[in-house]
C-alpha cells in the first residue's frame, strides 16, 4: 500500500504537471507548429479538419506512447533498483529490454514486418516473456538475487550478439535500416494501434510492481530481517520480475529501446521521497512519463536534418548521468 504525505503529493502535482507540459508541446510541435488553441480545437474535433487528422490521428498517439513508455521504464526502474537494493541497476540489467528487441528484429529479418505491423510487437513481448519465463527457472533452481543478475547480464549479452548477428546478415539494405532505426528508439509514424497494444500489458505489470511497495520496503533492511516480517521474498522477486518483463517488454515493443529513463528518474526522485522505495516508485511513474514526453518533443526541436531518435536523446542525457554516479559511487567508499 502506497501511503501519501503532503510533500508527496506536492512532488506527484509537479510531475503530472511537468508531463502535460511536455504533451502539450507534442502535440503543439511538428512538421508544421500549430498553437494551444488549434491543438484544443483538434482534439475537440472542431476547426480546421486538416488539423484536427494530423491532431488526433498523428501527433495525439505519439503523445500517448511517449507518456505510456515513460510511465513503464520509470516504474520498472524504481522497482529493480528496490529489488536489488542497488541505485545503478535499469531494467536493461536483466535482459528484458535486449530481448524484447531481439523478438522485433527477428520481424523485421523475415520480413513479417512487411506482412502485418502487429507482428513487431508481438515478437517484441515474445522475447521479453521467454527471457522472463528463463529468469524465473533460474531463480527457483537458484535462490538469491545476485544469480539473477548474473543471468540477466548473460541474457542480455546473448541477445545483444543474436541482434548483432542479425544485422550482418540483413537480406537488403532496407532491412537492415529498418532494425537499426527501431534499435534507436523512436515514437514516429505510431498509431492508436500501438497505444491500445501496449496500454494493458502496462497496466498489469504496473499493478504488479505497486503491490510490492510495502515489501520493498521491508527488503531495505536485509532478506534476513524481512523474512522476519513476513515478506515472502522469493515472491517478491517473482512479482518484480514478471511485473517489469509486462511493462518494459510492452514499451519496447512499441518504441524501440529507450535507455537509461529507468536508472536516471528514480535516482533523481530519491532525495525527494526520503529514499523510501515505497514512495519512489509512483513519482517515478511520473517522472518517467515527462522526461520521454520531453525528450520526444526535444527530439523534434533539434536543429537537424533528420529527426533525432528519442532513444538518442535520452542516451546523451543518461549515459553521463551514470557515469557521474559510477564515479560518485567510487568515491563514497571507504
Amino acid at each position: 500500500m502506497i501511503r501519501f504525505t503532503l510533500p508527496g503529493l506536492a512532488l506527484a502535482l509537479t510531475l503530472v504537471g511537468l508531463a502535460l507540459a511536455g504533451s502539450l508541446g507534442g502535440l503543439m510541435i511538428g512538421y508544421v507548429p500549430y498553437g494551444p488553441g488549434q491543438v484544443l480545437s483538434g482534439l475537440a474535433g472542431l476547426g480546421d479538419p486538416v488539423v484536427t487528422a494530423i491532431v488526433r490521428e498523428v501527433r495525439l498517439p505519439r503523445t500517448l506512447l511517449a507518456l505510456e513508455v515513460g510511465a513503464a521504464l520509470g516504474l520498472a526502474g524504481a522497482a529493480l533498483q528496490g529489488l536489488l537494493r542497488n541505485p545503478l541497476a535499469e531494467p536493461g540489467l536483466i535482459g528484458v529490454s535486449s530481448s524484447a528487441g531481439l523478438g522485433a528484429v527477428i520481424a523485421f529479418y523475415f520480413g513479417l514486418a512487411a506482412w502485418a505491423s502487429w507482428t513487431v510487437p508481438v515478437a517484441a513481448v515474445a522475447g521479453a516473456t521467454i527471457t522472463t519465463m528463463t529468469l524465473l527457472l533460474i531463480g527457483r533452481r537458484v535462490p538469491g538475487t545476485l544469480p539473477l543478475i548474473l543471468a540477466g547480464i548473460a541474457l542480455s549479452s546473448l541477445a545483444g550478439a543474436s541482434i548483432s548477428l542479425a544485422l550482418n546478415l540483413a537480406p537488403n539494405p532496407y532491412a537492415l535500416n529498418e532494425m537499426v532505426l527501431w534499435l534507436m528508439g523512436s515514437l514516429k509514424d505510431r498509431a492508436m494501434d500501438q497505444v491500445m497494444l501496449a496500454l494493458p500489458f502496462i497496466i498489469a505489470g504496473g499493478a504488479l510492481l505497486l503491490s510490492t511497495a510495502r515489501a520493498l520496503d521491508a527488503l531495505t533492511l536485509g532478506e534476513d530481517t524481512a523474512r522476519s516480517l513476513g515478506v515472502n521474498v522469493a515472491r517478491l522477486r517473482t512479482t518484480v520480475v514478471v511485473g517489469i518483463a509486462l511493462v518494459v517488454g510492452a514499451a519496447v515493443s512499441v518504441s524501440g529501446v529507450i535507455g537509461f529513463v529507468g536508472l536516471v528518474v528514480p535516482h533523481m526522485l530519491r532525495p525527494f521521497v526520503g529514499h523510501q522505495p515505497s514512495r519512489l516508485l509512483l513519482p517515478s511513474a511520473l517522472g518517467g512519463a515527462a522526461l520521454v514526453a520531453v525528450a520526444d518533443t526535444v527530439a523534434r526541436v533539434l536543429p537537424t536534418n533528420q529527426e533525432v531518435m528519442v532513444g538518442v536523446v535520452t542516451a546523451l542525457l543518461g549515459a553521463p548521468f551514470f557515469l557521474a554516479l559510477v564515479l560518485g559511487s567510487r568515491r563514497s567508499l571507504p
